[in-house]
């Protein structure tokens, strides 16, 4: 007992990633991304770092916390959001059930990591103490934690849906692009000609990708939306947005709204002031939540298979962790669901 303590002493209180980034002479996200198995680190470099790892015996935390097995027997899935969203958003939910199944095979259990935008420390202390065999990462930001992740991480990491510009990292995610081309393609087929946006936050690559899609849809037909705003993809933002744009007093016959909630939420505020839908005005969504099916909704919408991207992000994880998988960008294709609101 009391040698496997001093065994645990020395490696919790031996050589760090700087000191292996000191010795080979490179970044401490290098050597980050060799300790976990990037493919893209240049071979001298991953040479470099292996010399210094073995000069100087490092061992990642999470071998210290598990000196047996070497693994921790958990997966982390990172939420760079407030609590309040993470479990009103249907989307959310239904990814972490995604998880949940596709973890499953693997054994591993799943700890769900809220990491709120004003306070990272907590997430910081959590991946440099090794407590994951992996980390998945879901609805993510520009400016975010995301990029911390990416280097802080000596395990592999899986995003569900694009990472943050300039990061590269395997992901799943939908072809959102395609998708706003889908929501534009159909509303024009529809004879609407006066079209308004809502778009989501502005610094997340799938509300991005999803506006840049529809503009472009728009413009091939000689188009471009005669009213936009961005919101954040809640119920409450729809309506606000919708009354913002009916306040705007410029004449529109349909709305795109790139998310369900807040397609939901611009119902409301539409019908509230009278208009029909769709013969005043037509409402497209994007994910198909569960309640856009409801009979009392029934929105249009592009179809966001949440549930299938995250159990494949999750399954590419635990292939990387076994080492039995590779990393990958798993890009799918949407489809439109067409219902009363269009």
């Amino acid at each position: 007992m009391r040698g496997e303590h001093a065994m645990a002493e020395r490696i919790s209180g031996g050589p760090t990633l700087e000191d292996v980034a000191r010795v080979a002479g490179v970044s401490r996200a290098t050597v980050s991304r060799v300790v976990r198995g990037d493919v893209k680190v240049r071979a001298d470099k991953v040479a470099d770092v292996e010399r210094a790892v073995h000069e100087l015996g490092y061992v990642p935390n999470s071998a210290a916390r598990s000196l047996a097995s070497r693994r921790t027997g958990a997966v982390a899935l990172v939420v760079p959001e407030h609590e309040s969203r993470v479990f009103t958003d249907p989307f959310l939910v239904t990814a972490i059930s995604g998880v949940s199944a596709g973890l499953e095979p693997g054994d591993e259990q799943l700890l769900l990591l809220l990491s709120r935008p004003e306070d990272h420390s907590r997430t910081r202390r959590f991946l440099r103490g090794g407590h994951a065999d992996g980390l998945l990462v879901v609805s993510h930001h520009e400016g975010d934690l995301s990029v911390e992740v990416l280097q802080e991480a000596t395990v592999p990491v899986v995003f569900i849906g694009r990472p943050p510009e300039g990061h590269p990292a395997p992901f799943v995610d939908l072809d959102n692009v395609e998708g706003g081309r889908l929501a534009a393609r159909h509303l024009v087929a529809r004879g609407r000609r006066r079209i308004a946006l809502i778009g989501g936050p502005p610094d997340m690559p799938a509300s991005r990708d999803r506006r840049e899609g529809f503009l472009a849809e728009l413009a091939a037909a000689g188009l471009a939306p005669v009213l936009e705003s961005s919101g954040d993809f809640t119920l409450a933002s729809g309506e606000r947005e919708a009354a913002a744009l009916l306040s705007a007093d410029t004449p529109f016959d349909a709305v795109f709204a790139c998310s369900d909630l807040m397609a939901i939420g611009a119902l409301k505020r539409l019908e509230a002031r009278g208009l029909r839908v769709p013969e005043d005005v037509a409402v497209m969504g994007f994910d198909d939540i569960a309640s856009a099916s409801d009979e009392a909704i029934s929105l249009s919408t592009v179809v966001n298979p949440g549930r299938e991207l995250a159990e494949r992000a999750a399954t590419m994880l635990l292939g990387l962790i076994a080492g039995t998988g590779s990393a990958e960008q798993v890009v799918l294709a949407p489809r439109l669901e067409a219902r009363r609101t269009t």
